[in-house]
């Protein structure tokens, strides 16, 4: 099973993965002009000015359950093995991923917004829904259903469940089948609820745990504020081949850092379309940029409040042999990657004993956790997308099963084999949507236009496709027609 799994995660991670996604962000960044820092003030704003309704949700709890999908395990178990197969220098390819992912996180997530449908009285959206209204391909809009489907129901939920037992074991002793049954029973609590309850709880969970991990980097950083010049000059040196003991680690640097910052921040996986296509905004552009604001949060927040913890404190191995066989870097007894972390804090409180334990496993409890709620959501729009009528219902039920029994299941396998599953299910996913992304990039490029134009103009922007020769875009006609006096219609 293993040999099955590396073999396949070979291909769909092989060189034009891990080096094409950095040129697909460009080239988004290019066609947008860089609008991941022309407009940086319209991100920041914009999360707070989205109003909520009963088919949709504000853009600020849209936002947060993209973070709760993006903010997970990949922030702290996932910078960590990044470290550790790539040294410090992934770390800054993880940054350079982040800032030219910030614009296929855009164009994802307003082509979601144009694109997406008012179905049984809510708002659902995403990477099947505008592969086939965009492209008009329903068969390849069923692919990406199937994949989502399988990669975020079946298998990438036992990363993140995997890596809180391990974490909680290791902090507080607890079996792994009792961190499970308490896993479970949260969860199905949350998702029987729907996107309703979804959104209350990330809107509380995320800024609070995302707050107090970041808190938590600053604190160790003052405390190891002479270090500063030294750790990031390691990280630039290190990414750059220019470091005696991490510079022939070049390669796997990027591939790492890439790869892994995809696996934390998801722009162009197509996950975060789903809870983008669920805001109640005026305009597509709107929610675009968002989003693009939450690869910024993800990455250069969080995933870089892990990396420099680590790296102030020295507590990270090397997965890479030296000429003379041995570890390019070997500064803590063998653990997993989790430990990384868990060693950091513990050394920078070593008159609390065990406290670094205890605060990552209940960091990491959070994070997955909300991962997961997300996770649900983004297997429940695909499910509607596929299924009509009453067999979308008992297609549902099967679906809230099926994710907590792989929740469950997760908590007791080894963690390579649960990281090995995850990274197939993300690599499925990433193809699938950033080719469409490639087919569909003229409207969601016209859509950046057209609300800076407005916005130019002195308007709050609105959508009118028409006007921008975008077909299929049959929402907006019905939003039109709710909200005339947004249109100045009569």
């Amino acid at each position: 099973m293993s040999e099955a799994i590396s073999w396949i995660n070979g291909i769909l991670w092989g060189p034009w993965m891990i080096y094409g996604i950095l040129v697909v962000g460009l080239f988004f960044s290019i066609l947008t002009k860089f609008a991941q820092v022309r407009l940086f003030k319209d991100m920041i704003t914009l999360m707070f000015k989205g109003e909520k309704s009963a088919e949709g949700v504000s853009s600020f709890q849209a936002l947060s359950i993209a973070l709760s999908g993006r903010v997970g395990t990949g922030n702290i178990v996932g910078t960590a093995s990044a470290i550790a197969f790539g040294g410090p220098g992934a770390v800054f390819w993880m940054w350079v991923t982040a800032f030219i992912g910030a614009s296929t996180a855009y164009v994802e997530s307003t082509l979601a917004q144009i694109y997406k449908e008012n179905k049984n009285g809510q708002y659902r959206g995403g990477p099947a829904f505008y592969i086939e209204k965009g492209m008009g391909v329903r068969w390849f809009g069923i692919v990406f259903a199937v994949c989502a489907i399988l990669a975020v129901a079946i298998l990438m939920p036992g990363v993140q469940s995997n890596a809180i037992s391990g974490a909680v074991t290791n902090a507080f002793n607890i079996p792994a089948w009792v961190t499970g049954a308490f896993l479970v029973i949260l969860l199905g609590f949350i998702i029987i609820g729907g996107v309703k309850r979804i959104a209350n709880a990330a809107q509380i969970i995320v800024p609070f745990m995302a707050l107090a991990y970041i808190l938590m980097a600053v604190i160790v950083i003052f405390m190891n504020i002479s270090e500063v010049p030294d750790v990031f000059g390691l990280i630039f040196r290190s990414a750059f081949n220019l470091d005696a003991t991490f510079g022939g680690m070049i390669g796997a640097a990027i591939a790492w850092g890439v790869k892994r910052a995809i696996y934390s921040n998801e722009a162009g996986q197509g996950t975060g379309p789903h809870p983008a296509a669920a805001a109640e905004v005026s305009h597509p552009a709107k929610q675009g940029l968002v989003q693009a604001a939450s690869v910024y949060i993800d990455t250069l927040l969080v995933c870089s409040a892990t990396a420099l913890m680590i790296l102030f404190m020295g507590t990270y191995n090397t997965n890479v042999m030296d000429a003379d066989g041995e570890l390019v870097a070997e500064n803590i007894p063998g653990t997993d990657y989790t430990g990384f972390t868990q060693a950091a804090v513990n050394g920078a409180f070593p008159s609390f004993d065990g406290f670094g334990s205890g605060f990552i496993a209940i960091a990491l409890f959070f994070f997955a956790f909300t991962t997961l709620m997300a996770y649900y959501y983004i297997a429940e729009t695909n499910v509607a997308y596929i299924f009509r009528g009453r067999n979308e219902v008992v297609a549902t039920w099967v679906l809230k099963f099926v994710i907590l029994i792989s929740a469950f299941y997760g908590t007791v396998r080894t963690s390579d084999l649960a990281w090995a599953f995850g990274d197939v299910g993300l690599g499925l996913m990433v193809w699938t949507n950033v080719i469409a992304c490639l087919f569909l990039t003229k409207p969601a490029i016209a859509a950046l236009r057209d609300y800076e134009a407005q916005k130019k103009a002195g308007k709050d922007p609105v959508f009118d496709p028409d006007k921008l020769g975008i077909k299929n875009a049959d929402f907006w006609y019905e939003y039109r027609k709710k909200h005339p006096e947004k249109y100045g219609d009569k």
